[in-house]
């Protein structure tokens, strides 16, 4: 599908306001246009809690400051170029970022509440072997006005109203990209995601999925207040290195240690969630399970209180090409009893929306690719016989 793009506007960029934070947000108000902070706090609310991107609508807003916004700043949100609903109601947009490159944003409702799941780059450079992502290899990290703004575009679509009608209760940065590798913009979106007058949303429902960047986790540590989930697959060296090409520069004992260290700097009984994608034959055995239970034992002994470590079983979402296939009803119920029984807190992720291809690990979008990754598996793909649809 052809990408619709905007003529670049003549005369000087203006600040797209969706990239700043309130910090950032108050010192463009003082610093730009010699105004108080309040004011900033005025607008940040008409862009998240209205849905306003036309100054001339925000009517608390005075004439003189809002032609000084027209000059100066524009609410940018991505080009929606479609939107897709299921038929158990998650709903994927196909959101434009630039010429060429689009990403995908998934919003899964469930009793009691709404999660969306946000991309934060194009594409993906850590080639993990099960993920649909990573065929279509790695572009560019987005913006935090592209992060932002598929909260923005959800939030807007479903009518959330923050601390009024909250349709939207959940994030996760579990979309297309590693957040860790776009670090400073992923951390000023869920910034805003948590603030009273961006989203609103609780610390604890906002979550960032990792494949495992120990530096990085331990910088998160620090610098944000957010759930963490780790992409973890395999309870061994050998069979995660293989599935995440990541695990051979940090391997688990290194990982499980900097879990350690992110769970220490946050309250006594956080947790972090363990993602283990079951697919058949590679990684479901009982062995395995009986491995993994060790593993996470381990990691709640050193945190020294029950249930630290959460594990979200993910029945394997198949794509055009893969070699991997879903681990059976039985074969999964067997895999979580064995955890459960092991005293570990063990749940089965339902798949949503595979009719739409917005099932975890499914997602896609329009990569225009700086690897040769996406030349290489659409090469496999043809010697296979397989078209991809996506």
């Amino acid at each position: 599908m052809p990408l619709q793009v905007e003529p670049a506007s003549a005369g000087p960029a203006r600040v797209n306001l969706l990239d700043l934070d309130r910090a950032g947000m108050e010192r463009f108000f003082a610093e730009e246009l010699g105004e108080k902070r309040f004011r900033a706090h005025q607008v940040m609310k008409w862009i998240y809690h209205q849905h306003v991107t036309d100054f001339a609508q925000m009517t608390d807003v005075g004439k003189a400051l809002r032609a000084k916004l027209e000059a100066k700043a524009e609410i940018r949100p991505p080009n929606v170029l479609f939107d897709k609903p299921s038929a158990d109601g998650t709903h994927k947009w196909l959101l434009g970022m630039d010429a060429g490159n689009a990403i995908e944003a998934v919003f899964i409702p469930d009793k009691g509440r709404g999660t969306l799941c946000v991309s934060s780059q194009v594409g993906c450079g850590l080639n993990c072997q099960f993920c649909s992502t990573a065929t279509q290899g790695f572009n560019r990290n987005l913006s935090t006005a592209e992060i932002i703004g598929q909260v923005w575009v959800a939030s807007k679509h479903l009518g959330n109203k923050t601390h009024l009608n909250r349709k939207l209760t959940n994030v996760v940065m579990m979309g297309m990209g590693e957040p860790l590798l776009n670090f400073d913009n992923v951390v000023r979106a869920m910034s805003l995601m948590r603030d009273d007058l961006g989203f609103g949303l609780a610390n604890k429902r906002v979550t960032l999925s990792t494949s495992g960047l120990v530096p990085m986790i331990d910088r998160l540590a620090v610098e944000s207040d957010v759930a963490l989930a780790v992409s973890l697959h395999a309870p061994n060296d050998a069979l995660r290195t293989e599935l995440i090409p990541l695990n051979k520069k940090y391997p688990l004992a290194e990982l499980m240690d900097a879990c350690v260290r992110y769970l220490r700097h946050k309250k006594k009984g956080d947790s972090v969630t363990f993602e283990y994608t079951l697919m058949k034959g590679v990684n479901d055995s009982p062995e395995t399970a009986r491995e993994l239970v060790r593993l996470m034992k381990a990691f709640s002994n050193k945190m020294q209180y029950a249930d630290a470590a959460k594990v979200n079983l993910i029945p394997f979402n198949p794509f055009p090409g893969t070699r991997f296939e879903r681990s059976g009803e039985a074969e999964i119920r067997a895999f979580q009893k064995i955890l459960l029984d092991g005293g570990v807190l063990a749940m089965v992720r339902r798949t949503r929306g595979d009719d739409i291809d917005a099932a975890c690990g499914q997602l896609k979008g329009q990569v225009m690719d700086r690897t040769r990754r996406q030349s290489e598996f659409k090469r496999k793909l043809e010697q296979q016989g397989v078209t991809d649809a996506a």
